[in-house]
């Protein structure tokens, strides 16, 4: 019915995933989001929404959602959706896609660009973040441990100035 509700039922069931309108009376989905993440960081959460407005789509993302569709879907695309976003691949709907892009190619952020470079490994960490692998998948393939898998990502993000594995993962594509 709300987001306090769906905080609620997260920690009670450890859903496999959660499907996540954003506008709803009292805890809008968003602020659900953020709590859902704080608690449960590898909550995988798909928001499925009438709203495709910047004011939304952005916050969402950046809260952590690994996944955005519109209500006007296809059931075809909303399984698909489903699956992608239960093996933590992100996916948007088109049109949110193109917004995402346009914002890729022009920032509103007006932080700087690091002055330190991502490291080869970085680098690296980054391509398989961005093709949708979690952390324990990136250590098995790399042969490293999931705290430096973990190290990695937080640096990623620090020096790129995002602030998830989504935008990460976004700004890689």
């Amino acid at each position: 019915k709300n987001g306090e509700e769906a905080v609620l039922l997260d920690q009670q069931l450890f859903p496999d995933i959660i499907l996540m309108d954003l506008v709803m009376e009292g805890m809008g989905g968003i602020r659900a989001i953020e709590e859902i993440k704080m608690r449960n960081p590898d909550a995988r959460i798909l928001v499925l929404t009438s709203f495709g407005e910047d004011d939304l789509v952005f916050p969402a993302i950046k809260a952590g959602a690994l996944g955005y569709l519109l209500k006007d879907s296809s059931p075809e695309q909303l399984e698909q959706a489903i699956y992608s976003v239960y093996r933590g691949k992100l996916t948007l709907h088109p049109r949110i896609a193109i917004k995402v892009i346009k914002e890729l190619k022009h920032p509103s952020s007006t932080l700087p660009p690091t002055n330190h470079p991502l490291t080869e490994r970085e680098v690296v960490v980054l391509k398989l973040l961005a093709q949708g692998l979690s952390n324990h998948e990136i250590s098995e393939k790399l042969f490293i441990s999931c705290q430096t898998v973990d190290t990695h990502v937080r640096n990623i993000l620090n020096k790129l100035h995002l602030a998830n594995r989504t935008q990460a993962a976004l700004y890689a594509l």
